[in-house]
This record gives structure tokens, sequence and C-alpha cells, in this order.
């Protein structure tokens, strides 16, 4: 590897350890696992299916159905049909369940106060380079596709001359820039493979 691969490489993973130490705090603050927060926080966020959010997180369905079961026992999740598939059921958050993820931080307090600290063009250049990273690795098949902008149909980069908004998202039809890309999005709809890589190319190739 480079120099520069080394040490980003080195910053990313100080950062990852940092987070897991702080998440193991608040987890044991709530009488959790960070594997049960971070599925609190997800269904808390938005009812999903078992094999979906288990795809969702790198795990097995039958990890995370001991995660389930130990949080419902808690009375925090419970499952339900899901409206779309009568056959299937959904994790949903309990009232319970809802009140303790919202007393959960989204990320540690330093990191966020660092992260806010930074300028406009930083942060904007941060997110899109985290933005192709984390499509690498999606690519690569070493993490599960997550709902970001880069895999949705409402996607268009480099759709405007605007240097400030470049890039156009179909669903609402706005044009926004780097610093708006999603990562997580309720409204994603999965692009083909084709539009992907397309999008990935064209974002990749204009700096």
């Amino acid at each position: 590897m480079s120099s520069a691969t080394n040490q980003i490489v080195a910053a990313l993973q100080r950062l990852t350890l940092f987070w897991r130490a702080s998440l193991w705090k608040v987890a044991k603050e709530l009488g959790l696992n960070p594997t049960q927060c971070e599925i609190l926080t997800r269904v808390a966020a938005r009812p999903e299916r078992l094999a979906d959010l288990a795809l969702a997180l790198g795990i097995t369905q039958a990890s995370l159905s001991d995660s389930v079961a130990a949080l419902a026992s808690k009375g925090l999740l419970r499952r339900q049909p899901d409206p779309a598939d009568g056959r299937a059921r959904r994790i949903v958050a309990t009232e319970a369940g809802q009140a303790l993820a919202a007393r959960m931080p989204e990320a540690p307090e330093a990191l966020q106060g660092a992260v806010a600290g930074l300028g406009a063009i930083d942060a904007a250049g941060l997110l899109r380079s985290l933005t192709l990273i984390i499509r690498s690795l999606q690519e690569a098949q070493a993490i599960p596709v997550q709902h970001m902008c880069l895999t949705c149909r409402y996607f268009r980069p480099h759709a405007h001359d605007d240097p400030v908004r470049p890039h156009h998202c179909a669903f609402v039809d706005a044009a926004f820039g780097d610093a708006a890309l999603r990562l997580d999005c309720a409204d994603h709809e999965t692009a083909t493979e084709e539009a992907a890589a397309r999008a990935w190319a064209v974002l990749a190739e204009v700096g």
C-alpha cells in the first residue's frame, strides 16, 4: 500500500476503535450489548424483516434471532405481520423500545463535535470519499448493500452545472451537493446493476 493509503487505513482503524469503545459504554449503561443497541436503533427508525435486518447488519439470522428474542423479553421489540406480505413478519420497536432508542446517541459526542467542526468543503469531500469507499466495499461483496444514493434509481450524479449542487434526486426532483449524499435513505429504491455502475463511475470520475 502507498503511504497515503496506509495513513488513511490507520486513521479509520483508530476511529473504529474509538467508536467501538464508546458503543460498549453506552450499551452497558442501558443494560444491552452493542449488537442489541444497533438492532434497536435501526428498528426504531424503520421496522424491518428479520432477513433484511440480518443482511444489513452482516450477521446470521440465527444470531439475530437470539438478539431479537432478548430484546423482546425486555419488552423493547415485537414481531408483527408485514403489511406488504401476509406470510412474512417484521420486527418493530415497542413504545419502551422507541423511548430507549431515543436515548442512544447517533454517534459519540466527541466525534459528532469533531465532524461538525469541519468546514463545508471538507465535510462534503469527506462524505463523498466515504460514499465511494463504501460502494467499493459493496462491489467487492465485503459489506451488505446499503440504501445509499449510489445504488438508488433516483440518483443522477453531476446532472447539473452548478458546482455547489451538481447532483439530482428524481424522487424529490431537486438538486443537491456532496454534503447531502445519503448512506441510508428511507426513500431508496434499488437501481439496476448497470445504472448503479454508471452512477459510481460518474461520481468517482468527476472531482
